[in-house]
Order: C-alpha cells, then sequence, then structure tokens
C-alpha cells in the first residue's frame, strides 16, 4: 500500500512539473507578435506534436531568406530564451537595449543581415551578471557601441564588417574571459592598449581599422594566440620574425610601421631598437716574407704609374662631361613638365601594393562567388574619369585602395555585380561596380555604353564618374553616397525620427513655417520630396531622348540619399538593351517603391495586394507608417499620394500611367514642398 502511494505521489510532481513547464502557449503569441512584420516567417516552425505549449529556449532561423523589421519588444518578454539565431537573413531595423537583458540568454548570432544602430546596453552597470557567452553581429551595419561590459562570460565577440567609425571603448578591458575577438573591418580608432589585459585571448583580428598602439605591448599574450591579424593598421613597434613564422606573412601586411627582427638564442628586447650586426670578415694575414717582397716591388709600378694617371684622368674628364650632359638634359625636362602639368592633377600617391604573381587577378566576394580579371599587367587598364580625365589612376589603383577588392570593401552584391567603396588618391570616396553581365561586350561596346552613361545627367541620376575596363571585366564608378539607399533609411531608423538631427536648416521647412512643423509631418514632406525627385529621374530617364532608357530594377537599395536627402537613383541603363524598350515595368516598380515609401513595409506582393485593397475599398489611412500617423492634417496627402501607387500598380500595363503624368500627380499632392526645384 506505502508503495502504491509513492508511486502515485512521483506520477502526481511529474504531471506537475511537466504543467508547469509546457503550459506556457503565450510564448508563442509573443513570437508571433514579434515576427508580425517579417516576411518567410512561419509560426508553425515552433510548434510539434508531444510539446506544442512548452515555452521557447531557442529561435534558430537561420537562412530562412526572412526580410523585414523585428518587434524586439516582444522577444524581450520570452523569459526562458537560451540561444536566438537570426544569421544570413535580410532582416533590418535596430536592436533595443532591452534583448540584452534577457536573464537567460546565452548565445545570439544576428550576423549577416541589415541591422543597424548601436550595440550594447545603454548605460553600464543595469545588472551585475549575464549568462551570455557568444554574440555574433558580423556583416551588418551597425555604427556604434554603448555597453557590454557587463558580460563577465561572454568568450565569442565577432563584430567584424560593421560601420562603427568609433573609437575603441575602454570597457574591453572587463571582458577577461574573452576566447575569441573580431573586429575587422570596423573603421574603429583609438589605442589597442583595453585589450592587452585579455589573457585567454586565442583568436584576435583587428585588421583594417585605424588602431594605433605598441606591437607586442599592447596585444595580448602572443604564446596563447592560435590566431592572429593586425593588417591594415597603424601599429608600430618591433616583429620578431618567430611570429611571423607563427602567424604568417599576412598577418602583418601594412600594419604600420613594423621592424623586424631575426630571433636569437636568448629572447630579444622588442622595445629597444636592434643593434647592427658586428662586421665578422678579416683581411687574410700575410706574413713578413710577403710583405717584404711587395715592399721591394713598389719601385718596379712607379714606371708605370704615369700611364695609370693619365688613364684615370681622361676617364674622370668623360665623366665629368656626361654627368654634366645628363644635368642638362633633366632640368630641362624637368622644366618642360612643370609647364605640361601646370593644368594637371598631380600623380596620385600610390598605395604600397605588391602584386605576387601575373594575371589573371582573382577576387572572392561575400557570397563565396568570384570574378576575375583577365589582365597580365594591373597598371595597363586605365580608369577614365569623366570630370577629371587628367587624372592618373590605373586598375592597380582600385586594387590598392579597394584592398584586393576584400570583404571589407564591399557595400553589397547586386544582381549586376559587386560593389565596393573605395578613397582614391586626392580623398575622392567612389564605389565601384563590378558589371558581371557586361563580360561579353567588346572593348569598343563597353567603351560607347560608358560614354553614353556619361551623358545621362539628371539631379536625380547619381552620375557616372568614370569606368576601367581590366581584360573582360567592365567596372564603373559612381560618387559615394554616405547617407546610403532608400531602404536603410526606411527600415533602420527610431519609431518616429529621421536619421539627422536638426531639421531648422532644410529649406523646404524654412520657406514653410518650420518652427511649427511637428517631426512626423517633416518626415511625410521628407518622404514627398523623395517620392518626386525618383519620380523626376524616372521621367527623365523616360521620356527626355529620342529613346526611353528603361531603368528594370527600381528598388530602394537603388535609391541613394545626399546629403540633403535629394534621392539618386542609381544602376540605371546598365546593358544597351535597356534603350528603347517598355517602360510599364519602370512605373510598376516605382508604385512598389511609393507604397513601401507610405507603409513602412517592404515591397512585396503581399503588401502591395493589401494596400490596394484599403485604397480601393476607401481605407488607405490604415495602411499608413505609424511614423506618420501624427499629423492628422496631411493624412488626406498620403493617401493621396497611395492612390498615385495603386495606379501605377495596375495588373494591366496599358492601364498604368506615364512617369510624366506620374511626376504631376505627385507634385498636385504637396506643391509647398516643391520651391526647392
Amino acid at each position: 500500500m506505502e508503495t502504491m502511494f509513492r508511486f502515485m505521489l512521483l506520477i502526481t510532481l511529474l504531471s506537475l512539473s511537466e504543467s508547469s513547464s509546457c503550459n506556457n502557449s503565450s510564448d508563442h503569441a509573443l513570437l508571433s507578435k514579434a515576427f508580425g512584420s517579417v516576411s518567410g516567417f512561419n509560426i508553425s516552425w515552433f510548434f510539434n506534436t508531444s510539446q506544442s505549449n512548452c515555452s521557447i529556449s531557442g529561435i534558430h532561423l537561420s537562412s530562412r531568406n526572412l526580410s523585414g523589421t523585428i518587434s524586439w519588444k516582444y522577444l524581450k518578454n520570452i523569459t526562458h530564451l537560451r540561444t536566438l539565431d537570426l544569421s544570413d537573413n535580410h532582416l533590418t531595423g535596430t536592436v533595443p537595449p532591452s534583448l540584452w537583458l534577457l536573464p537567460n540568454l546565452a548565445e545570439i548570432n544576428l550576423s549577416k543581415n541589415r541591422l543597424g544602430g548601436a550595440v550594447g546596453l545603454s548605460k553600464p552597470g543595469l545588472f551585475k551578471s549575464s549568462p551570455l557567452r557568444k554574440i555574433d553581429l558580423s556583416f551588418n551595419r551597425f555604427r556604434n557601441f554603448t555597453y557590454l561590459s557587463n558580460f563577465p562570460n561572454l568568450n565569442f565577440l565577432n563584430l567584424s564588417h560593421n560601420g562603427f567609425q568609433v573609437v575603441f571603448p575602454l570597457w574591453f578591458t572587463n571582458l577577461t574571459n574573452l576566447e575569441f575577438l573580431d573586429v575587422s573591418g570596423c573603421y574603429i580608432s583609438g589605442n589597442l592598449r583595453p585589450i592587452s589585459g585579455l589573457k585567454l585571448l586565442k583568436y584576435l583580428d583587428i585588421s583594417s581599422n585605424h588602431f594605433t598602439g605598441n606591437f607586442p605591448a599592447d596585444i595580448p599574450s602572443l604564446v596563447n594566440l592560435r590566431f592572429l591579424n593586425i593588417s591594415f593598421n597603424n601599429i608600430s613597434g618591433y616583429l620578431d620574425s618567430k611570429y611571423v613564422h607563427k602567424f604568417g606573412k599576412s598577418a602583418f601586411i601594412n600594419a604600420g610601421n613594423l621592424t623586424t627582427t631575426a630571433t636569437t638564442a636568448t629572447a630579444p628586447d622588442l622595445h629597444s631598437k636592434p643593434h647592427p650586426p658586428t662586421p665578422t670578415h678579416k683581411p687574410p694575414p700575410q706574413n713578413q716574407e710577403n710583405n717584404l717582397n711587395l715592399f721591394k716591388k713598389k719601385p718596379r709600378a712607379k714606371s708605370k704609374s704615369r700611364k695609370t694617371l693619365i688613364l684615370a684622368t681622361s676617364l674622370a674628364s668623360s665623366v665629368i662631361i656626361a654627368a654634366a650632359a645628363v644635368f642638362a638634359y633633366c632640368r630641362c625636362r624637368k622644366r618642360r613638365t612643370a609647364r605640361q602639368s601646370k593644368w594637371s592633377i598631380s600623380t596620385p600617391i600610390q598605395i604600397p601594393f605588391r602584386i605576387e604573381k601575373s594575371g589573371p587577378f582573382s577576387f572572392e566576394t561575400e557570397s563565396g562567388s568570384s570574378w576575375v580579371a583577365d589582365i597580365k599587367e594591373p597598371t595597363s587598364a586605365a580608369v577614365v574619369m569623366f570630370e577629371k580625365p587628367l587624372m592618373n589612376i590605373t586598375f592597380k589603383d582600385l586594387i590598392a585602395a579597394t584592398s584586393h577588392f576584400g570583404k571589407e570593401s564591399l557595400l553589397a552584391e547586386g544582381r549586376c555585380g559587386p560593389l565596393y567603396r573605395a578613397v582614391l588618391p586626392g580623398e575622392i570616396h567612389v564605389a565601384i561596380k563590378v558589371l558581371e553581365n557586361a563580360r561579353s561586350l567588346s572593348h569598343d561596346d563597353a567603351i560607347a555604353m560608358f560614354e553614353d552613361f556619361s551623358r545621362l545627367k539628371h539631379p536625380n541620376l547619381l552620375p557616372v564618374s568614370g569606368y576601367c575596363i581590366a581584360g573582360k571585366e567592365k567596372l564603373v564608378l559612381y560618387e559615394f553616397m554616405a547617407n546610403g539607399d532608400l531602404h536603410r533609411w526606411l527600415h533602420e531608423l527610431p519609431t518616429g525620427a529621421p536619421n539627422v538631427e536638426d531639421w531648422s536648416g532644410d529649406t523646404w521647412e524654412i520657406q514653410n513655417g518650420a518652427q511649427s512643423t511637428s517631426p512626423d509631418k517633416m518626415e511625410w514632406r521628407t518622404r514627398h520630396r523623395i517620392a518626386v525627385g525618383v519620380a523626376r529621374g524616372l521621367a527623365y530617364l523616360h521620356h527626355a531622348r529620342s529613346k526611353p532608357v528603361v531603368h528594370g530594377h527600381l528598388v530602394p537599395s537603388n535609391i541613394l540619399l545626399a546629403d540633403d536627402f535629394e534621392p539618386r537613383i542609381t544602376d540605371f541603363a546598365l546593358s544597351q538593351d535597356r534603350v528603347g524598350g517598355a517602360t510599364e515595368d519602370d512605373v510598376y516598380n516605382f508604385g512598389v517603391v511609393l507604397v513601401e515609401l507610405l507603409t513602412g513595409r517592404p515591397g512585396l506582393c503581399d503588401s502591395v495586394d493589401w494596400v490596394r485593397r484599403l485604397v480601393k475599398d476607401g481605407q488607405g489611412a490604415s495602411a499608413l507608417d505609424s511614423r506618420l500617423r501624427g499629423c492628422g492634417d496631411s493624412v488626406s496627402e498620403m493617401v493621396e499620394c497611395l492612390r498615385v501607387g495603386y495606379l501605377c500598380t495596375a495588373e494591366a500595363p496599358e492601364k498604368r500611367p506615364t512617369m510624366q503624368q506620374v511626376l504631376g500627380l505627385l507634385k498636385d499632392i504637396h506643391p509647398t514642398t516643391l520651391e526647392f526645384n
């Protein structure tokens, strides 16, 4: 009887335990809300037949082709969450500090997305300890550090290939358990001393930054390190050859001012300058007899001294005459060169560059694909700059300016080919696109295409700065736009605030009483300004020439923003078969961009269909971006703008308006914003 009682008690306790841990269906509801605006998400991934009501401890959605913005405020309430893996997707937006406060979160991987904003907590000391052990935020668009100092258990931190452009924070000294640290390709500056005390570090990659410091004093223990890369920085010191042997030459390429020393039997003092080796060669000893013989022969040599003197004098005179002639020639040539270069741009300073083999040159992109320039000597491929025709740069300069077209310079991988950022001599910031779809073009056809590019000039088109033909590869150079593209501006901004600090200086606001205008209304006017600018650019392509130029792929990522937020369309006319084509597809794509601009949702088919139904039913206001709903007097203008998008996205191409008509409709909606024209 007692045995039966104990058995029943055990069954009861087990059932209570299971019900307490597996009766938390609210986690699934929170997850649905968190991913409500994310395209491609399916909540059924988190259900199974046996434990459909269990609390969620892991979210593993790597490489699911997810796009959109996560509502992080719902994730912070899933308190049992231990692992979060959303890597290799297309997620946008910012990551709030609340995510790092999850009490059980041990691993987080958000790599290879389009996330931006700041990394870490808003202020230090929010909690004493955290179980977080692994953070991977590589290949995103984060721009600032806050605080990660309260993670004493952190042993893996990868922040590589972001755009921080900040000074190295001092709180790195608190991450004493770090074993893996990668901050490569982040444009970070400052001294390395904060990481010098990380004794457990085994992997360190700080390449392609602007770090300063002393090697090896400011580097963690080189005995424990298994991987090290400090290349492309401004570090100084003395490099023992044994470390080159251990980590490889590539770990120290362009690392700064490092003096290489040889390893000796005793450990050298790497902080003091090595002394040059003492000469060990001595003249062979001569005995006394030989010395006497030489002494005796000297009078015999005296008879030949006159001939030798005459010959030496003749040679010296010849050398002096030849030197004078060379000097005169060089002086004349210098004067001639000075006259010729008076109106030319100075020759660019060459970035340190070494070619270990002749072509072809193969460059690997982030996605693993590669493009090859079939050229034996990179200096033979000239770069033609339209606005600066006398600028003397070649394909070799492009290789150096992009770190061999490395991943740290890669901005994006579009359908036409990879896009790289580069700073050419003279501090000329450019974006370089490799036109993979133009490899079959002949040299003459490519030149004709690029020349045609240069004639397409409009304030709302991103001008082509130049081009380079390297073997079969065709590269086009654009002006670099620091504000990024429309997609980033729409989906990576904090709710309700544009990505600028002060709007009071904008001309279209000053002209219309900016002091009494709300931030929401300012943003609506900015979005309307962008819509009108894009429409102007497309109308120019379609109607300004005898044959229309079709863009073919108008999406927010192909609309860049200038300093004054004037839009610039890029990637237009990247193939000759788009001249004289049908323009209806461009009109449809513009309508999709307009829908995304007004709703804040990704321009997917489902979103477009949803907006079209609401506009048709007279409920367009409910589709507006929440950041635009605060100004009631402008809602009618926004809805009217959505109606233009409705017209552009008509199923039948013949029912779509022309871009000239679209431009007129948009101007009529809010004409007061157009006084900057």
